[in-house]
């Protein structure tokens, strides 16, 4: 996708704006919020790779909260996807931000992945086929997938490492690297090499 994190002087006009009029009431709804909806542009490259899928035409996001965001093939349709995960936010969050604030980016927990951080760059590097990733406890095969299928992947999982991960629900790869690991475990205790 070819988006640009350019600051937009409307957008911190805009975020000022509705962080003054936050402090009118104290429960806010997402028209409370700042939001940008735009025409993004389908560059069909990514770092250099042809990818197989198209970019939504719209994006609409709420400024300054950078993974609260919807898209679609319409505006409509990216701003019923941006009240969809707004209105997740809210069942999940203790509390909400107020409008026009900076909200931090909150990263998911590794303590899966570093258990197993040696096979995890091996992996990287022969399967996922990358030098450096963040990868999180809940990060997917899907993440780095550039097709609509994960087979690819499973099949080069069972060449590499002898072991079918097909199985696991969305392509864990925490629940991969456990399953590897514990056949890697097995092969030693059977006196086999890992």
């Amino acid at each position: 996708m070819a988006f640009k994190f350019l600051k937009n002087p409307y957008s911190g006009l805009l975020a000022g704006w509705k962080f003054l009029l936050s402090f009118r009431k104290r429960e806010w709804s997402l028209k409370d919020y700042p939001i940008i909806v735009r025409k993004q542009r389908d560059s069909r490259q990514i770092w250099g790779k042809t990818v197989r899928w198209t970019v939504p035409a719209y994006d609409a996001r709420v400024v300054n909260w950078w993974t609260l965001m919807g898209s679609g093939d319409t505006a409509e349709a990216a701003m019923e996807k941006l009240r969809e995960r707004f209105d997740s936010a809210r069942e999940n969050r203790p509390s909400m931000p107020r409008p026009g604030t900076q909200v931090p980016l909150e990263f998911a927990s590794q303590e899966r992945i570093a258990a197993n951080s040696a096979l995890a760059n091996e992996f990287l590097q022969s399967v996922l086929e990358h030098g450096e990733a963040w990868i999180s406890d809940e990060s997917s095969l899907w993440d780095f997938a550039s097709g609509h299928s994960l087979d690819d992947y499973y099949a080069k999982i069972r060449s590499l490492y002898g072991v079918d991960v097909s199985d696991i629900p969305g392509g864990n790869v925490a629940d991969i690297l456990e399953r590897i690991a514990q056949s890697k475990q097995k092969e030693v205790e059977a006196g086999g090499k890992p």
